[in-house]
């Protein structure tokens, strides 16, 4: 565990297991230089103990690049908790598991992230005032969704000249709650929309909708188009499928996109202009954590703007140092981070 913690520059890492509820959980804490760690809470069942334990760290990391990105006063954190086969009380379970958040004295906040809801931050915030996206501070999608789309018309503007997307053949894969809301917004502003979706009720909900092209999951990456959105899983983007892209730009809501840092230059040597996931995806973590400490919605928008001017910096420092937008973004959130 100490060399995991060390490679990532991991602040801290706990464990938590409380038999009466079946909690056996997971919180990593990234860095707290800009103030305490904010980051979404998984609940899911995990093939050991150790992938959860990697998985908490990889996602802690990244919460932290994206907020020192996004300019907000947090560090990065992540919740894993495993869930159980059996479970007598999910309920008690998170209230469980807020208590022992509260034992950290503020140091990590959590949010609500795959398999949680806002009902389950209801339940850890009856024991802790340490926990945002709760049902009275509202759904963070909603919000991931604008940022993204705001940061394809700079990708656009970027790679094709023009932020007008009128006419852009779009590929959105995967249509949960984040995917489905940038179609939308995707659609209104004019563009033409691939789906796809291993949900066939999502994927005939955006054609019926929205007028969109269904297109098969295998086939989607390797479908002509101007920019691929992936919102789903991560890692999609590996030696293999960078390989049969057909599109300009990729920029996509979905964490975690690159199966490995090398994939970034594989993009940028296929002149495949790659937004960084973590800057383009921060509208979520930018309203929690400003709903969390009270802010307005015009102030959130306000701030929600940063995420294309944020972009077209690293776009303008890649293309000067011939340098994935990736390397860049990390560079610079590390710089952020770290110091010189």
């Amino acid at each position: 565990m100490f060399s995991m913690m060390e490679a990532a520059r991991l602040e801290a890492l706990h464990l938590v297991e409380d038999p009466a509820s079946g909690l056996k959980a997971v919180i990593a804490i990234h860095n707290t230089r800009f103030g305490p760690a904010l980051g979404g809470c998984r609940y899911l069942a995990y093939a050991d103990e150790q992938s959860a334990i990697a998985d908490a760290i990889r996602l802690a990391q990244g919460m932290s690049y994206k907020a020192a990105l996004a300019g907000i006063d947090h560090g990065g954190g992540k919740a894993v908790i495993i869930r159980p086969p059996h479970l007598p009380s999910r309920a008690a379970l998170f209230e469980a598991f807020g208590r022992f958040i509260e034992t950290l004295n503020g140091r990590y906040i959590t949010a609500v992230d795959s398999g949680t809801s806002s009902a389950d931050m209801d339940c850890i915030a009856q024991y802790t005032q340490h926990a945002t996206s709760t049902t009275s501070e509202g759904d963070p999608s909603p919000h991931t969704a604008l940022g993204v789309f705001t940061g394809i018309r700079a990708t656009a503007q970027a790679r094709l000249g023009s932020d007008d997307l009128e006419g852009l053949r779009v590929a959105v894969q995967g249509l949960g709650n984040v995917g489905f809301a940038l179609a939308e917004l995707l659609h209104a502003a004019g563009a033409e929309l691939l789906v796809s979706d291993l949900d066939a009720g999502r994927v005939q909900l955006a054609v019926e909708q929205l007028g969109a092209h269904p297109v098969t999951s295998d086939a989607l990456l390797s479908t002509p188009c101007d920019i691929l959105a992936p919102c789903g899983l991560g890692g999609v983007l590996n030696a293999q499928t960078v390989a049969h892209l057909r599109c300009a730009a990729v920029a996509g809501a979905a964490n975690s996109q690159l199966a490995n840092p090398e994939v970034a230059d594989q993009l940028e040597a296929r002149g495949i202009l790659y937004a960084p996931d973590y800057v383009l995806n921060a509208g979520g973590l930018i309203y929690v954590a400003l709903r969390h400490r009270g802010e307005e919605l015009p102030a959130i928008n306000a701030h929600l703007a940063q995420i294309s001017r944020r972009l077209t910096e690293i776009y303008a420092h890649a293309q000067a140092e011939k340098r994935s937008p990736a390397r860049v973004a990390d560079y610079l959130a590390e710089r952020l981070l770290y110091g010189a």
